[in-house]
C-alpha cells in the first residue's frame, strides 16, 4: 500500500492512494524545519517561562511565520494547504518543547478555523477565517462551562433573538487563549427545551461590548500557557455571526472536537517522545554501582514502556490521519487516539520521573513540566471514560460506526455487534 499527499481543497486536504509510513519529502522538510524552531526557540526558555507562567508571544509569532496557524487550512483563505499527516508531525514537535504551543494549534486551528472552514459563510471566511490562517488574530472556542462539561447540552448560556441580532448571556470556562484571542467560537441555546437541536454556534469578537475574560489562577499545569475564561452579559451579536444554521450547534461542536482531539494526541506523542529521549540519554550519563543505570533491568523496563507507548500511539494518530486525509469520518478512530496518546503520556512522564530520580521530581530537568502538562488533556476534549464508553458502545453496536454510512479504518477486521 502507498499514499502520496498534495496540497490542500476546501476539504482541508487533497489525497490519492493509501497509507503507509513513509514521509514524502514535503512532510520531512516541515517536520526538520518545526523540530529546529522548537530546539531553538522553545526549549532554551521552556522550564524559565514554565517557572515564571509567562506565554511568550514572540513563539506564537514564529509559528503564525512558518504557516503553522494556518496548516491545514487552504491556501485561497490563507492557510498553508498541509495535509494531516502534516499537522500531526507539528504537533508532536511543538509539544515536544511546550504544551501550551500545541494547545493554540488544537483551538485556534482545530476547534476555531477548521469549523469556520466547513460551516462558516464566504464572508465569514473572508472576515475571520483568512486572517487566523496567516497568524494575524487568534480564535479560541468557547464550550465548556461551569455546569457544562461532557454533558454539552447542560449549558445554560442563551442567545435571544432581537432585531435582526441576537443577545448572548452566559459564562464559559477552561477555555485556552481566551485572555489573548481576538475572537471566540461560543456555543448558547436558542432553543432551551430542544435539547441538543436548540445549540447554535457564534463568532464573536472578545473585544465586543459586554465580553470580559479573564486567566484561571492556580492551575496544576500548563503555567506557560493561558487559559481562562469568557463572560458574556447582553452582549450583541449580528445574525450573520451564526455559523451554520441555527440549531446546528451541536454538530458544529462535535465536528471541531473531532479536528481538536486529533492534535491533542499528536502532541501526546511528543510528550512520550520528549520523556523517553530524556531518560535514554539521562540513563547512560549517571551511574550507580560502577555502571550506567541504564544497565539494570528496572530502568530498561521503563524505557521500554515509553517506546511501546509511543508507537503505538503514533500509529493511532497516523491511522486517523489517513482517514481524514481521505475525506472520511473518523471520530472513532480520532477518539482512540486521543485515549491512548494522552494516558500513555501522563505514564511516561511518570516513568521519565522515576527514571531521574530526585532531578526527575525537581523543576532543573523539566521532567515534572511534562508530568503536570500531561495531566490535563486526560480531561479535556473528552475524559478518558468518555472515549472508553463511546469505543465500547461502537463495539456493541449501540452507535453507529462514524455515523450513518461512516466507514471504520482499513486496517480494522473486527465486527460490530
Amino acid at each position: 500500500m502507498a499514499h502520496t499527499f498534495r496540497r490542500a481543497t476546501s476539504s482541508g486536504a487533497q489525497y490519492t492512494g493509501e497509507m503507509d509510513f513513509l514521509l514524502s519529502d514535503e512532510q520531512r522538510a516541515i517536520r526538520d524545519t518545526v523540530k529546529q524552531f522548537t530546539d531553538e526557540r522553545i526549549m532554551p526558555n521552556a522550564i524559565e517561562n514554565d517557572q515564571n507562567h509567562y506565554l511568550d508571544m514572540g513563539v506564537i509569532e514564529g509559528m503564525a511565520e512558518l504557516g503553522l496557524l494556518g496548516i491545514v487550512i487552504p491556501e485561497e483563505y490563507g492557510g498553508a494547504g498541509l495535509d494531516y499527516v502534516a499537522e500531526a508531525l507539528v504537533c508532536e514537535e511543538i509539544e515536544r518543547g511546550e504544551n501550551a504551543f500545541r494547545t493554540l494549534i488544537s483551538v485556534h486551528v482545530g476547534l476555531n478555523s477548521l469549523s469556520i472552514l466547513r460551516y462558516g459563510s464566504e464572508e465569514q471566511k473572508q472576515r475571520y477565517l483568512v486572517p487566523q490562517a496567516r497568524g494575524e488574530k487568534l480564535g479560541c472556542f468557547g464550550l465548556t462551562e461551569p455546569g457544562a462539561g461532557s454533558d454539552v447540552v447542560a449549558m445554560r448560556s442563551t442567545a435571544v433573538e432581537q432585531r435582526g441580532s441576537y443577545i448572548l448571556n452566559g459564562q464559559k470556562t477552561w477555555i485556552s487563549f481566551a485572555a489573548v484571542a481576538d475572537t471566540a467560537l461560543v456555543f448558547a441555546k436558542t432553543d432551551p427545551d430542544a435539547g441538543h437541536k436548540g445549540i447554535t454556534a457564534f463568532l464573536i469578537e472578545l473585544s465586543s461590548p459586554g465580553v470580559t475574560t479573564r486567566d484561571i489562577p492556580g492551575k496544576l499545569g500548563a503555567w506557560a500557557g493561558s487559559t481562562g475564561e469568557i463572560f458574556m452579559e447582553n452582549v450583541e451579536v449580528a445574525a450573520e455571526n451564526v455559523i451554520g444554521n441555527v440549531g446546528q450547534g451541536f454538530e458544529i461542536a462535535m465536528h471541531s472536537l473531532d479536528q481538536g482531539r486529533f492534535t491533542v494526541a499528536a502532541g501526546g506523542c511528543g510528550v512520550i517522545r520528549a520523556c523517553l529521549e530524556k531518560s535514554a540519554a539521562y540513563a547512560k550519563e549517571r551511574e550507580t554501582f560502577g555502571q550506567q543505570i541504564g544497565k539494570y533491568q528496572f530502568v530498561q523496563d521503563m524505557i521500554a514502556q515509553m517506546v511501546l507507548g509511543y508507537e503505538t500511539s503514533k500509529l493511532l494518530v497516523l491511522q486517523a490521519a489517513d482517514m481524514k486525509n481521505r475525506g472520511v469520518r473518523n471520530s472513532r478512530e480520532t477518539g482512540l487516539a486521543k485515549w491512548h496518546a494522552t494516558e500513555e503520556a501522563f505514564k511516561a512522564a511518570d516513568l521519565a520521573i522515576q527514571v531521574h530520580g530526585a532531578y526527575g521530581y525537581s523543576a532543573e530537568y523539566g521532567i515534572e513540566r511534562y508530568f503536570r502538562n500531561a495531566r490535563a488533556p486526560i480531561l479535556y476534549e473528552g475524559t478518558t471514560q468518555i472515549h472508553k464508553m463511546l469505543q465500547a458502545e461502537h463495539a456493541l453496536g449501540y452507535r453507529q460506526l462514524n455515523g450513518r454510512g461512516g466507514e471504520m479504518s482499513p486496517i480494522v477486521a473486527w465486527e460490530q455487534a
